[in-house]
């Protein structure tokens, strides 16, 4: 039997209250799609031109994670998006769809996400088919949410680069991001790590962390690998006080230096502000606590990276 004989078609619909050029404008710009799509880990842009682009994709698909390249076709007129997947992982041999939407007559949209796809072997049709209905809900829901709570607004997200730099090479500074399961030993602020690696390329990091009152908390990351380049994660278990976290570590070596940065972008929970912080604290306190919190970690990482980079151990 031929692929094309068994060749599915879904498509998900969800109606947003907001106009179809937003809409487009968000599901366009590939950097927004860890924060807005649950599934998404980590998206790397390999080219562009004006109307079309390469980009690499690493999501979750069920119990795994995924990662495959597409290409994708983008109609700003028409407020439609075509992709197709040029490296498909097992077990889909090949995948393609597009995003549509359509502007509705009370000024709100319709986002229909369709799929097209075959399998390596028809007994893997029904995996895919749970994994594209799975994702495709998740996906709708989750840019629903963001776009009508305006999630990626300034009122409630944080984002800022913590920057250090580092005599020494590359891969020394690299490792030490890279070798979590050592951070018990090298960082003071974590207690134990189990760090697991389910699909090369992707590591699943638990960690317990050491707060400066004392307390512990237990956080759990995917982490995206781009070896001596950088390190992606999405946080999966987060504190009550943020609703997402993602961030990048970045690695570039300049001359005999090392540029090595610690990337963070963070949604306050607002609901939860009273209860973490007392009564009557407002939006920009909780902002500023969520930023010092992490900045003084990274930074601490980032401190110890350069004291092992440069031999101060």
């Amino acid at each position: 039997m031929t692929a094309e004989l068994t060749r599915r078609h879904a498509e998900h619909a969800i109606d947003i209250d907001a106009p179809a050029a937003q809409i487009y404008t968000l599901i366009a710009d590939v950097t927004n799609w860890p924060r807005i799509f649950p599934p998404t880990l980590h998206v790397e842009r390999i080219s562009k031109s004006d109307h079309e682009e390469l980009i690499e994709i690493w999501a979750t698909a069920v119990d795994d994670v995924k990662n495959w390249t597409s290409g994708r076709v983008l109609d700003a007129a028409n407020t439609r998006i075509d992709f197709r997947q040029e490296r498909s992982q097992s077990p889909i041999a090949s995948m393609g769809g597009s995003w549509i939407i359509e502007s509705l007559p009370n000024g709100s949209s319709r986002v229909r996400l369709l799929h097209d796809y075959t399998a390596d072997d028809t007994s893997a049709l029904a995996w895919i088919d749970e994994a594209v209905d799975t994702n495709s809900r998740a996906e709708l829901a989750s840019l629903k949410f963001n776009i009508e709570r305006d999630v990626l607004a300034a009122s409630r997200t944080i984002t800022f680069v913590d920057t250090v730099r580092i005599r020494g090479s590359v891969d020394d500074v690299f490792d030490f991001v890279n070798d979590a399961h050592l951070w018990p030993d090298r960082l003071p602020h974590v207690v134990t790590v189990r760090l697991g690696e389910p699909t090369p390329g992707v590591q699943s990091l638990e960690m317990d962390t050491r707060s400066p009152d004392g307390s512990t908390h237990t956080t759990k990351s995917l982490r995206v690998v781009v070896p001596r380049s950088k390190i992606a994660y999405k946080q999966s278990t987060l504190p009550a006080l943020m609703e997402l976290h993602t961030g990048v570590w970045l690695f570039e070596q300049e001359a005999d230096e090392v540029v090595a940065s610690s990337q963070h972008t963070a949604v306050i929970r607002a609901q939860a502000i009273e209860d973490v912080l007392g009564v009557g604290t407002d939006i920009e306190t909780a902002k500023q606590y969520v930023h010092h919190a992490l900045s003084t970690n990274s930074l601490a990482t980032l401190a110890h990276a350069k004291a092992h980079a440069e031999g101060d151990r």
